[in-house]
């Protein structure tokens, strides 16, 4: 790979300066998004590999394109390698994100119009499960729920009386702000008790469900989706599994129905990342993501802030930071924060009366650090460093220093490989 690096900076200077920018970036601050990781140098390799040259359409054994015989093996081995690590019955490697993993199995179970009970996008749920202006809100009528006011905890009684009233074709649960366990067998009954199939979308936990960590949807539920990057930490991708009835209704959305050619390379890349998640270390550090997300919650609270839920089960927790300083906004949060090298995103917080330009909260996730090989110390210096920026006000003899001691902490961890 040396040999590519060098060959790129004397061929395109200006990507290649780029590309340095950004690993210096990676390097030297600590990348605390709760949707974000750092990939294996394996994960790198192969999704920079000569598979990108290849056009494959169609599945294993059944390509529209000559040459496909070693494409065909790969991705064999991906679907086989995604089976096993999930227990699911089948599975479709070829989705280019996560939410095309998700439109496939609406393309494959729905009809322009149809009625979906999914989780709003402001008490975390995501995009693809209905907001108004995705894809998703345009084509089929979502009606959503949200959680409790008093728990902030998904609201169960909520989802079995939409679903009961709308009787819903799909029901759908998973996203991409919630900091507790989903019951999926809860969400399952309550779905199959008006008729409803259900869909797991567990692109941000799918890494904690391989682990054992989690409840687990493959059981429950006819569909499950995940994107492969997040605490998977393979390569950014998606993938869809399914019980074996409707594995020709995915196939068929997928390709022809959404997609052209797959991703030969990033397939690749994610057959790689399966195998990884299947060894003693990947569940040793999902265990540590959770160790290292529950210390946060603890030192942060100590600081006086609060956080939704009050905790976390999982890999990300939420601030709501009005009750630490009722001025402060996640916009301006996120910017001192990054200022001072730890990279967080502003997030609406469930009942926000801010709009989502502004918000009221930030979301905060261990993956990223974790696979550096931060342990709970850490996440104490963190959890001081976030409330000595925030308590200053952005102050920039405060975020300079700070931004000296998240240097050093990330110097002392680097990326892998």
């Amino acid at each position: 790979m040396l040999g590519y690096w060098k060959y790129l900076e004397k061929s395109d200077p200006e990507v290649y300066a780029i590309i340095q920018r950004e690993e210096h970036r990676q390097q030297s601050m600590l990348e605390m998004i709760a949707s974000e990781n750092h990939a294996s140098p394996a994960v790198l390799v192969v999704a920079g590999s000569c598979l990108t040259n290849k056009y494959a359409e169609g599945l294993p054994g059944k390509r529209y394109y000559g040459g496909c015989e070693h494409i065909d093996e790969v991705e064999t081995l991906a679907i086989e390698r995604c089976k096993q690590l999930f227990g699911c019955e089948h599975a479709n490697v070829q989705p280019h994100s996560g939410s095309q993993a998700n439109m496939a199995v609406y393309l494959s179970q729905l009809e322009p119009g149809d009625t979906v009970v999914a989780m709003s996008l402001d008490h975390g749920g995501h995009l693809s499960h209905g907001m108004k202006l995705n894809f998703s809100g345009k084509f089929y009528h979502f009606v959503h729920y949200g959680v409790r006011k008093d728990t902030e905890t998904i609201d169960y009684d909520q989802i079995a009386q939409l679903t009961a009233e709308h009787k819903p074709k799909l029901v759908v649960c998973g996203g991409s702000a919630y900091p507790r366990e989903i019951d999926f067998p809860r969400i399952a009954d309550i779905a199959h008790a008006h008729g409803a199939k259900v869909m797991a979308d567990i692109a941000h936990i799918s890494g904690l469900v391989a682990a054992g960590l989690h409840s687990d949807p493959v059981a429950v539920c006819e569909f499950v989706t995940s994107t492969t990057h997040k605490t998977l930490r393979g390569p950014r991708a998606g993938t869809v599994m399914c019980k074996k009835e409707f594995a020709k209704a995915i196939n068929s959305a997928v390709f022809p129905g959404l997609q052209g050619g797959p991703l030969c390379h990033v397939i690749a890349a994610k057959a790689v990342a399966f195998a990884e998640a299947m060894t003693p270390e990947f569940k040793s550090y999902a265990e540590q993501i959770i160790r290292n997300c529950r210390m946060l919650c603890e030192e942060l609270l100590k600081k006086g802030f609060r956080l939704v839920t009050g905790g976390s089960d999982n890999h990300l927790l939420l601030v709501d930071l009005r009750s630490y300083n009722a001025d402060l906004t996640g916009v301006m949060a996120e910017t001192w924060l990054h200022d001072a090298g730890i990279v967080v995103n502003k997030n609406l917080i469930p009942f926000d009366p801010r709009p989502s330009s502004e918000c009221s909260g930030i979301r905060i996730g261990t993956p990223a650090v974790t696979t550096r090989g931060l342990k709970e110390v850490h996440m104490k210096l963190i959890a001081d460093w976030i409330d000595l920026t925030l308590k200053s006000g952005g102050d920039d003899k405060i975020v300079s220093m700070v931004r000296n001691e998240t240097a050093e902490l990330a110097r002392s961890y680097p990326l892998p490989g």
